[in-house]
């Protein structure tokens, strides 16, 4: 076997282990960051509607207090508030979405779907739990969820939902009497649920990873070429050239031509031995015909 057939086998054998730890180390990596970048959405619109929430409990219904009297304004409920925001969002995002999602809501619109439903009944079992995660099938592909449970620590809450005769009628008149009462303090109701497509982050680490290993392999593939380049113009030609020389001079022919030296390396040193070996020869040849 050949020596630039050796080196080539050797080289392609180490390029194979090095693609294959650095796909792995990175394929690794780039998955990570996509699911830290969901996570990282989900908990950032999950803290946009709290703040939402927040912001109605105390800046917009203490001022239609008084109009709460005559018509109830569901904008002052806080979940309220928070889901209609994140319906505008939906209008550039869709397939992100944030639910309420509530066992025996006041509006229709919150009632927990079945999925919605297990992960409250998780809350309520394992009341310590602050908060869950999880991967789900959609229609449109598989999502991302983080669900935080809704728990009743403010007794203004039970105002509305604790009897029909302790709430308000202007309540009653729009939402009717069968849902949304009975709830008790410190008890668990709900789920904030916030839901976020994986496709588009995931797609984009599956890119970058096409692209990192596409241009890991023309790097490869540069550095071959250059080695061999380099392997052939400085060792294998001139071995080749030298070994044809010695092949002349071992059969007795002792008037080829000196080996060209202009070099100070290995193959340089090896060049001068040749051809003061040859010299030897000659002289010797010399000396034993006088």
């Amino acid at each position: 076997m050949k020596l630039i057939l050796k080196f080539n086998l050797v080289f392609v054998v180490v390029f194979l282990a090095g693609l294959g730890a650095a796909g792995y180390v990175s394929w690794t990596l780039l998955q990570q960051n996509a699911r830290e970048e969901v996570a990282q959405n989900a908990r950032l619109v999950m803290e946009t509607a709290l703040s939402t929430r927040g912001y109605t409990s105390s800046q917009v219904a203490p001022l239609l207090q008084t109009q709460m009297k005559y018509t109830f304004l569901p904008q002052t409920v806080p979940a309220y508030s928070a889901t209609e925001i994140f319906n505008s969002l939906r209008k550039k995002f869709p397939e992100y979405t944030y639910k309420e999602a509530t066992l025996n809501p006041t509006n229709p619109r919150d009632r927990a779907a079945d999925w919605e439903a297990d992960i409250v009944n998780q809350f309520r079992n394992g009341p310590e739990r602050a908060e869950i995660v999880g991967e789900r099938d959609t229609p449109t592909g598989r999502s991302f969820y983080i669900a935080r449970p809704i728990k009743i620590t403010n007794e203004t809450c039970l105002y509305c939902h604790s009897t029909v005769e302790a709430a308000p009628k202007t309540m009653i008149d729009k939402y009717g009497p069968a849902n949304g009462f009975g709830w008790k303090l410190n008890e668990i109701i709900g789920a904030q649920v916030v839901a976020i497509p994986v496709a588009v982050p995931f797609d984009r680490a599956n890119r970058a990873f096409q692209t990192f290993m596409v241009s890991l392999t023309v790097v490869f593939v540069v550095i071959a070429v250059a080695l061999n380049l380099m392997l052939y113009y400085t060792v294998i030609r001139p071995v080749t050239r030298l070994s044809k020389l010695a092949d002349q001079v071992s059969l007795g022919n002792l008037e080829v031509s000196e080996f060209a030296v202009g070099r100070k390396d290995e193959i340089g040193v090896l060049a001068e031995s040749f051809n003061r070996m040859r010299k030897s020869l000659v002289e010797a040849m010399k000396m034993l015909e006088a």
